[in-house]
């Protein structure tokens, strides 16, 4: 069991400029019905930035955001091989990327596109994609078990990209630094809230679903009541931000009630805890 008394569930954006359509946030608290947070607004990142701070002093709770922490570094032993001064370890690549990004609103496009162009794919003319893509421990793990993972943060282009999120996502990161418990960064608070990553995924084939895009409030409630959620009450048809939110929200409290250990997967190790991170329900 944990100390949580609220499980919110961020649906993330890389999107350039200020407001982003692409964010929804979901609360899944006590035995209720996950919710929408705002459902009608356009939320920014710095938005949702103090918005955390305010909620996680408010009491414990548990943040998940549905991009990766950090590249992989172990396969290669650093995240921009052939690199000088670019550190190796996430917290300090946090601090790095936000340096070296002078987008509006925490976004990164400017880091991937000019500062460290060489090392992304952004089409055919860079070459055979093989080249570029490379994936975390986790990542390889949650593959190995059927889970399907296949997206890399060296890939910043197509739909099912996760490059710019990601990269956005290190500058929320860097500036929640020493508020919140970044886990598996920092260990785990007894007491207080945490932030951690989250893949909507592992909660679609919890519930026994296929893992495709939920667009309706009937699909919506299917994979809701298969985690042992009560229905969400809308008056609206949802897009898949908002449906992403709502399951990860309700998968988030069912894993940390229903698994005996759930912030101590198996293969997570003290290295792989400092470069690459974990993503909250691969075991």
């Amino acid at each position: 069991m944990t100390h949580f008394a609220s499980y919110i569930a961020i649906d993330w954006s890389g999107a350039k400029g200020a407001r982003h359509r692409g964010i929804a946030i979901a609360e899944a608290r006590g035995n209720a019905a996950p919710r929408l947070v705002r459902p009608g607004h356009v939320w920014s990142r710095e938005e949702v930035l103090r918005w955390l701070l305010r909620r996680a002093a408010r009491e414990p709770t548990l943040f998940g955001f549905d991009f990766s922490f950090a590249p992989p570094l172990i396969e290669r032993g650093e995240y921009l091989p052939g690199e000088a001064d670019v550190p190796k370890t996430a917290r300090a690549f946090w601090a790095y990327v936000d340096a070296k990004s002078d987008d509006e609103d925490l976004g990164a496009a400017s880091f991937l596109e000019q500062v460290h162009r060489r090392h992304f794919y952004f089409g055919i003319a860079d070459g055979v994609k093989a080249d570029f893509v490379r994936f975390r421990q986790c990542d390889a793990r949650l593959n190995a078990q059927g889970g399907r993972k296949t997206a890399s943060a060296y890939d910043p282009i197509g739909a099912a990209q996760v490059a710019k999120a990601s990269f956005a996502g290190m500058r929320l990161l860097h500036r929640l630094g020493g508020k919140v418990a970044i886990w598996p960064m920092d260990p785990l608070p007894v007491n207080g809230s945490a932030v951690v990553e989250i893949y909507t995924r592992i909660y679609l084939r919890r519930a026994g679903l296929s893992g495709s895009k939920l667009r309706s409030r009937a699909a919506l409630n299917e994979a809701l009541r298969a985690l042992g959620s009560r229905p969400a009450r809308l008056r609206f048809e949802p897009n898949d931000h908002q449906t992403d939110a709502l399951v990860t929200a309700a998968g988030m409290r069912q894993l940390a009630l229903s698994e005996p250990r759930p912030f101590d997967p198996e293969g997570l190790t003290p290295e792989i805890a400092r470069t690459e991170g974990w993503t909250f329900g691969v075991l």
